[in-house]
């Protein structure tokens, strides 16, 4: 195991890291997913900057965590990645729940 895993597993077992640790999981979620859509593009930040009007600066800013982008920023992002953004609201009462969903099927 590696040095980083095994001081991450050690810190988690403090209840107080613990809380802060999963309250940062939606950004850390949004973070590696950008940068995962980002790198399987073969795209640098300076080309996503170009694609979608965003400084260059700023998108390293959102994937080192230092920046919390608004949701237009996050439609851009998604946009200059040709892809689609998606957000859910995922119940935390059980964990086998599916994403709720109030958009209807009138088909």
């Amino acid at each position: 195991m590696s040095n980083y895993k095994e001081y991450k597993y050690k810190a988690l077992q403090n209840p107080e890291v613990k809380a802060e640790y999963d309250a940062l999981q939606p950004e850390f979620d949004i973070i590696q997913t950008m940068i995962n859509a980002r790198n399987q593009q073969n795209l640098t930040q300076k080309e996503l900057s170009e694609r979608t009007g965003i400084t260059q600066a700023d998108i390293s800013r959102i994937e080192n965590g230092t920046r919390n982008p608004s949701l237009n920023m996050m439609k851009r992002l998604a946009k200059g990645l040709n892809m689609q953004l998606k957000l859910e609201f995922v119940s935390t009462c059980n964990e086998n729940s599916e994403p709720y969903n109030n958009v209807k099927d009138e088909s």
